[in-house]
């Protein structure tokens, strides 16, 4: 089956030939006429998948508690502004408040909301879910446009949807991936001329087979030097939460998700949210580049139980109905298990500062 924008895709490449797969993931994700985020709701059982803020009100709280922490190792600074970059539904934002306002009082009242989200649909979405708290939020299409001054950052599932650049390793080294058609007319994996400058590639490389993939992605790296600038410039703290791996290694990790299962990511351009993972250490490397301080990096399940997730999901538990008392045992296992396929080791946190403070559960990681 065809989808409107593999038409269109299929037509760009008749004209103009192959394209690279940051292209195509762009247009996946970002076509202004059937892009997947500005024609489609993701998120949610209704949608392709359900992030970690809706599974549980938890994962918020959770983040509410370490922002509060943060603001305290940093030295209780007031105004503060509090930024979530990719915003989704609202939910995250919504437990946060909620928390900081019960925590700490004088965080709240010195706080000023920024969201940062450039589908028009969405936002819509997130004034609903945030109603309550309207007073303090602003939104903006691109966080350059945020008002400087002493900055909490959170980014979860934010690094996943920019896109990457892929390159195969052949015969003569490592060529571009790129998007064409094949014989039938349909969507298909070829090879280009552009390589990949070797000292990207990791440390001690050199035997991998052909066909062995490694990806690089500028885009995320032009999103952690805007965010690290800012902290460098006005103070703060960040942390991103995402589904990836903390050191750099091979392998093709793009991937399409419709309706809750993988889907070949070439199969549904429009209509299947398309992501990959995302290299912690790279991240590292951009936000030490610009001076600011790595607090660590370390799976969701150890970083959501360092910050007390046990307990406080025994204390939602308390005098509720054992249905009750199973779900929300459940979805605290689901957001911090460990086991293959489960969360709390497919999703990474990493915290970054300036100037250097210690923020729990992170230990210091030496330059």
């Amino acid at each position: 089956m065809t989808t409107p924008l593999a038409d269109k895709i299929k037509t760009l490449i008749r004209m103009n030939g192959p394209i690279s797969v940051t292209d195509y993931f762009a247009l996946c994700l970002a076509d202004p006429e059937h892009g997947y985020y500005l024609s489609r709701e993701p998120f949610g059982a209704g949608g392709d998948f359900i992030t970690a803020p809706e599974i549980s009100q938890l994962f918020g709280e959770m983040i509410g508690i370490f922002m509060v922490h943060a603001w305290q190792q940093h030295g209780s600074p007031t105004p503060v502004n509090l930024v979530e970059v990719g915003p989704g539904r609202g939910t995250m934002m919504l437990d946060m408040l909620r928390v900081i306002r019960k925590l700490a009082p004088a965080l709240y009242d010195g706080l000023d909301v920024h969201m940062v989200e450039t589908s028009e649909r969405l936002r819509g979405v997130q004034r609903v879910t945030l109603e309550a708290f309207s007073a303090k939020i602003t939104w903006h299409a691109a966080f350059e446009d945020v008002p400087q001054g002493f900055t909490l950052i959170a980014a979860n599932e934010l690094f996943d949807a920019i896109p990457i650049r892929q390159f195969v390793k052949t015969p003569t080294g490592f060529r571009e991936r790129l998007v064409g058609l094949d014989a039938d007319d349909n969507l298909a994996f070829g090879i280009g001329v552009a390589t990949i400058d070797p000292a990207l590639l990791p440390p001690g490389t050199g035997a991998e087979p052909d066909g062995t993939v490694f990806e690089v992605a500028p885009a995320r790296q032009a999103v952690m030097n805007a965010l690290s600038m800012r902290l460098k410039q006005n103070g703060g703290s960040a942390l991103i939460i995402d589904y990836g791996h903390l050191a750099t290694s091979f392998g093709d990790t793009l991937q399409a998700v419709l309706h809750h299962d993988y889907d070949p990511p070439l199969a549904h351009p429009g209509q299947a949210d398309l992501t990959s993972h995302v290299d912690f250490e790279d991240l590292a490397r951009i936000a030490r580049a610009t001076g600011i301080q790595i607090n660590g990096a370390m799976h969701q399940g150890d970083f959501l139980y360092g910050l007390g997730l046990a307990e406080r999901a025994s204390r939602l538990a308390n005098g509720k109905a054992e249905a009750e008392q199973r779900a929300i045992s459940v979805a605290a296992d689901r957001l911090a298990g460990a086991g293959e396929g489960k969360m709390g080791e497919l999703f990474k946190v990493m915290a970054v500062s300036s100037p250097s403070v210690t923020l729990a559960p992170f230990r210091p990681v030496r330059s």
